[in-house]
């Protein structure tokens, strides 16, 4: 499948590229050649690199393989760790043609050979932004809810396992949050189908727009209900995250005669995997946490 001339445009011009290279003089090359057509962002070591990939997602990353700290091809190695940069594709700038073998392993899909030439520069970035757009459309489409224009169940049990995965391999807690539109199928009888309809993409847009890192995602769980995913995230953070949604969504104010608030309300049950070690998986514990929230009286949080 081929997108639109327009749309492949669009998409390129808002295409985001993380250098990652200790010499300024390099840098300031790159940016020369890349900044008019791309947002272009520069660090100067893995360490960095890693750090600011915790909060922002390239679409590509130029990355030199002798850095200081960490070399190129372990950050590499590092990145291909990082769930939400898993598939970004990395283009190694060296000399050094001995080390392309340990680049190839480390994941790396392409090479920008010292001293930079701006046409070699120019034409590989493109290429590999384009067959990654091309990617990311292929996915939309198998992974995208057609109605709510989130993520569908399917992406959510792919990339939840390896989420849960990252997590307990380095050690660190995520969160999960299902949510469920209460008294939905009353809201369906009395406004019928259309109108309920417009509610779960106004209630899918509005969760997501309540996320703030590009590394938490929603997915539509089922008819009425969604769950949120947070990489990283502890139980505070997440009950804020949560906290956050339940009042944004009770402030579109949509009415709901059948409602006792007389306007559109979700309930929800959050989990840690700290919280559930030992118990079940964290996405039971989260939906038995659901059932009491709206067992005592919806429109609330349990944890």
């Amino acid at each position: 499948m081929n997108i639109d001339d327009e749309v492949l445009k669009e998409k390129l011009a808002n295409a985001k590229i993380l250098i990652v290279e200790d010499q300024p003089l390099n840098i300031i090359i790159l940016q020369n050649i890349l900044s008019p057509h791309y947002q272009v962002c520069a660090v100067h070591s893995g360490e960095e690199a890693l750090e600011q990939c915790k909060t922002y997602t390239p679409d590509l990353i130029i990355l030199d393989i002798k850095l200081p700290g960490i070399d190129g091809v372990e950050t590499c190695k590092r990145l291909k760790n990082l769930p939400a940069v898993k598939n970004v594709p990395v283009l190694f700038i060296t000399s050094f043609h001995q080390h392309e073998e340990y680049c190839w392993q480390a994941g790396g899909v392409d090479f920008i050979p010292k001293p930079i030439a701006e046409n070699t520069v120019f034409n590989r970035v493109k290429a590999h932004l384009t067959i990654k757009l091309q990617r990311d459309k292929l996915l939309e489409m198998v992974f995208l809810d057609s109605l709510s224009q989130i993520y569908n169940r399917r992406y959510f049990d792919s990339h939840v396992k390896k989420i849960d995965l990252h997590a307990k391999r380095e050690k660190e807690d995520y969160t999960l949050i299902l949510l469920d539109i209460d008294f939905f199928k009353q809201f369906n009888d009395i406004y019928g189908h259309i109108t309920a309809d417009e509610a779960l993409k106004k209630v899918a847009k509005t969760i997501s727009n309540t996320l703030k890192r590009p590394s938490d995602f929603v997915a539509r769980f089922g008819g009425e209900e969604f769950i949120v995913v947070l990489p990283g995230t502890n139980i505070k953070g997440g009950i804020s995250v949560a906290e956050n949604i339940l009042k944004n969504i009770n402030a579109l104010n949509i009415p709901h005669d059948f409602s006792p608030l007389k306007h559109l309300t979700v309930s929800a049950g959050l989990a840690t995997l700290e919280n559930s070690q030992g118990q079940a998986s964290v996405l039971q514990v989260a939906d038995d946490k659901l059932y009491k929230a709206k067992q005592s009286g919806r429109n609330k949080l349990s944890f």
